[in-house]
């Protein structure tokens, strides 16, 4: 069975995923339609596109993503339609994809030039549960777009090397419900640039000089090592492999977060400094 995945900002209160879902049903019966998330921050291109890229290698080939995130189409804005890696993403060109072509080429990308097609009154949402489907019945992109070669980028997505490879500078670009602060910087980036070298994160007023493979690395500490850890600034290599700022066990509604106490927000900088 096809899958379609969801990726908005329309959020959990008003009907528009809802709807959206519907129209999608309503083209494809059998479709298989999955939630990766509708809470992403109002029109944050950054967090959509961190969210995008470490989920959808989840999916089998042949998935389409819709991405309804600042979507509308716009004089400088096109709707577009991309295969990357054996997956269809489809969505507003407003630099979501473009972190994804930062580490290898799309296969195709086509303009999305149906809208006049559809009939008046016809919505956005219309147009992308049309290309979603016919795109999960195995269509071809030629028919619902014109090809294009280049699509729009953040460059605050790629972290940067600085003074010789002393420095590496990332950004926040994600923060979980936990409060945890992921950043864009790659434990496969860190240990290519350390070359065994030992290394400090640093970010505002603060400073971390160990950093954990993942949670795991503590189920050899005691009951009592775990308690006393709690509530400490941390660095760990999130389940996606990238350096992640937190506060061990917090609760951001009873005691805070790294968000909160750490004073952490999306694109400030976070600095990999490495000590030889």
């Amino acid at each position: 069975m096809s899958i379609i995945t969801l990726t908005t900002d329309y959020g959990l209160k008003d009907h528009f995923a809802g709807i959206l879902k519907g129209k999608l049903f309503s083209l494809l019966p059998e479709i298989n339609i999955v939630d990766i998330t509708h809470t992403i921050d109002k029109f944050n291109c950054l967090e959509a596109s961190y969210l995008l890229s470490v989920s959808y290698a989840h999916f089998p080939k042949g998935t389409v993503h819709l991405v309804c995130v600042d979507a509308s189409r716009n004089a400088d804005t096109e709707h577009i339609v991309m295969l990357y890696d054996g997956h269809y993403f489809i969505g507003a060109d407003n630099g979501i994809f473009g972190s994804l072509t930062n580490k290898r080429n799309a296969e195709k990308i086509v303009r999305i030039s149906i809208h006049d097609r559809l009939i008046n009154g016809s919505s956005d949402l219309d147009v992308f549960a049309m290309v979603a489907t016919h795109l999960a019945k195995g269509g071809e992109m030629n028919v619902i777009g014109t090809p294009i070669s280049e699509i729009k980028k953040m460059n605050v997505l790629v972290p940067i090397v600085e003074q010789n490879e002393k420095i590496i500078r990332g950004h926040v670009v994600y923060i979980d419900d936990f409060g945890n602060c992921v950043t864009n910087i790659s434990k496969s980036l860190i240990d290519e640039i350390a070359k065994g070298r030992e290394y400090i994160i640093r970010f505002s007023s603060h400073s971390i000089k160990k950093v954990k493979n993942n949670y795991s690395d503590f189920k050899n500490n005691t009951t009592a090592d775990l308690n006393a850890l709690a509530g400490n600034e941390i660095a760990i290599f999130n389940q996606d492999h990238f350096l992640e700022i937190a506060i061990y066990r917090s609760n951001p509604k009873r005691s805070g977060s790294a968000q909160t106490l750490l004073g952490l927000k999306i694109q400030d900088v976070v600095l990999v400094e490495f000590t030889n």
